[in-house]
């Protein structure tokens, strides 16, 4: 049996839950930090807050140098061609949003068409709608099959020449299923059409390199990464960056600013309006540190192994359907139990100790396309071993001997 070594790391999964010991399988909603996160943070509070970019005195440059630093350090994690093509935002939410409406203003128009799947989160959907009722374009959907994988004859089907964008997730949160993102975006490119990725549920769980998928955009969040909340980063090729207006105004944004006329600085400054989140961009390299120094190749190895564990253990329950079946996934797992709702399959695991995620998981036409109103998903991170999987099953058990 596989044991974590890495669960001493992370101070909050010592603690009891209803006198339980906690089981926590909800990382894909977001995930829990190690102490050398929670040290980075509180030691910058502590010895170096001070505001960035602006201050001539010593804590404001050894802050502005740490923050710059996490800047180069998530292009070297990613392999992206610039620290100038590293933006940072507040989430993969606002990533999307930032794209959707600059790249929208610089080119989208009426009748144009944008590109999403079946299988995306709520975040890659509802800004692309925003868009679309601003402009007049519209949102063509890559269809799925029953085992949660991308139908690829008919998403080559929807290009034409009005297609301005793909828009797409690289692992899904509910499936688990993981596209075939450097096909997808070769598709594109053949029809001149870049590709934005939803990279927040494949950032914490296996080895991204932008260079080599050659994706236009890439977006992800730190909470999911075991960094802190709050913090997100939109990676894009320069050559669009350069290309599209700010998205927000104010701060280091500005160049000069009159009232006749205001000039925008370079990137990536030039979408980084107003003070950032200083601290948690520092606490966000720490993590990237944190997953480096036990290598993403390991971590995506565990996480398959309980999930191959957890797949199997599942599939003794005759009343239990697995919701993504696809060949290749991350460390989700997503399921519905026969005559009992998700919600209350959450709240007995809970009074066990066991925290997962029951609902529609912000992927409601998901939930409609495989005709269900919401799912129970256990999701894995390093801290997780296959005791952890064994405390599910015996809390399913549980949950069938209450309703019956």
């Amino acid at each position: 049996m596989t044991n974590s070594k890495y669960r001493k790391d992370f101070p909050i999964l010592s603690q009891l839950v209803h006198d339980k010991p906690l089981v926590f399988l909800d990382s894909a909603n977001s995930s829990q930090k190690p102490l050398s996160v929670i040290e980075t943070v509180s030691n910058y509070y502590l010895n170096d807050h001070a505001n960035i970019h602006r201050g001539i005195y010593e804590l404001s440059i050894r802050a502005t140098k740490k923050f710059e630093d996490a800047r180069l350090n998530i292009q070297k994690f990613i392999n992206a061609s610039s620290a100038h093509e590293i933006i940072f935002t507040s989430g993969t939410t606002a990533g999307i949003n930032l794209i959707a409406q600059s790249f929208g203003k610089a080119f989208i128009k009426e009748n144009d068409e944008i590109i999403i799947s079946a299988m995306e989160h709520h975040s890659n959907i509802v800004p692309w709608q925003l868009l679309c009722e601003q402009t007049g374009a519209k949102l063509k959907i890559i269809p799925i099959f029953d085992n949660g994988e991308l139908d690829l004859d008919s998403y080559k089907k929807l290009f034409n020449a009005r297609t301005k964008i793909v828009s797409v997730v690289q692992a899904s949160n509910v499936l688990g299923t993981i596209n075939p993102i450097r096909e997808m975006i070769k598709i594109a490119h053949e029809n001149n059409v870049p590709v934005l990725v939803d990279g927040a549920q494949a950032i914490p769980h296996m080895p991204v390199d932008v260079s080599d998928l050659d994706c236009d955009f890439y977006v992800f969040s730190s909470h999911k990464a075991y960094g802190p909340t709050g913090i997100g980063v939109v990676y894009g090729k320069e050559k669009w960056l350069n290309r599209m207006p700010p998205y927000q105004g104010g701060g280091d944004m500005i160049e000069t600013v009159s009232f006749e006329k205001s000039t925008y600085n370079k990137i990536p400054y030039k979408f980084e309006a107003g003070t950032p989140n200083i601290a948690d961009v520092i606490g966000f390299s720490a993590a990237i540190d944190y997953m480096q120094q036990i290598g993403m190749k390991t971590i995506f190895q565990h996480e398959q192994t309980l999930l191959q564990y957890a797949t199997q253990k599942l599939l003794e329950f005759p009343d239990v359907k697995i919701i993504g079946t696809a060949n290749n996934k991350v460390g989700v797992i997503a399921f519905v139990l026969d005559h009992i709702h998700p919600h209350d399959i959450g709240t007995v695991l809970d009074y066990n100790g066991i925290a997962i995620r029951a609902g529609h998981h912000c992927a409601m036409p998901l939930m409609e396309r495989f005709n269900i109103p919401a799912c129970a998903r256990a999701s894995f991170g390093i801290y997780n071993d296959e005791k952890d999987v064994d405390a599910l099953i015996e809390g399913i058990y549980a949950v069938k001997r209450w309703f019956n």
